[in-house]
């Protein structure tokens, strides 16, 4: 990959970055914290008790998928840095460029991606 592809690649993952950090600002209340945003979500007393553990595992599956998302982007930073972003993270080959764009925090190659999806299904 040359230097140009790989400031591409850094532009395209700090945008991506930015964009997940102002939606999670968005979704918990901008600067309010995300206990007095539950706490205002969750505290009605007309709510079911089987609607507030609906709502409460529903919003913490989000919060996870967040963070997971944001360490994903982190994580091809890393490797940007490091100067191994591009390679397969379990068998070392190129990542195609096709891959990379479409997912550019794609940290494996699609067998490689593949092979771990079929050993743990979601």
């Amino acid at each position: 990959m040359n230097k140009q592809q790989a400031h591409d690649f850094e532009q395209q993952l700090m945008g991506m970055r930015a964009a997940l950090l102002a939606q999670i600002a968005e979704q918990r209340g901008g600067t309010v914290s995300r206990v007095e945003v539950a706490a205002d979500h969750f505290g009605h007393p007309e709510d079911s008790g089987a609607q507030l553990a609906s709502e409460r595992e529903l919003e913490f599956a989000l919060g996870e998928r967040e963070l997971a998302e944001l360490a994903a982007i982190e994580a091809a930073l890393a490797r940007l840095t490091a100067g191994t972003y591009g390679e397969c993270a379990d068998c070392g080959k190129h990542i195609a460029p096709a891959r990379l764009h479409a997912s550019p925090e794609a940290p494996r190659c699609i067998d490689c991606q593949e092979k771990v999806e079929h050993q743990h299904p979601v």
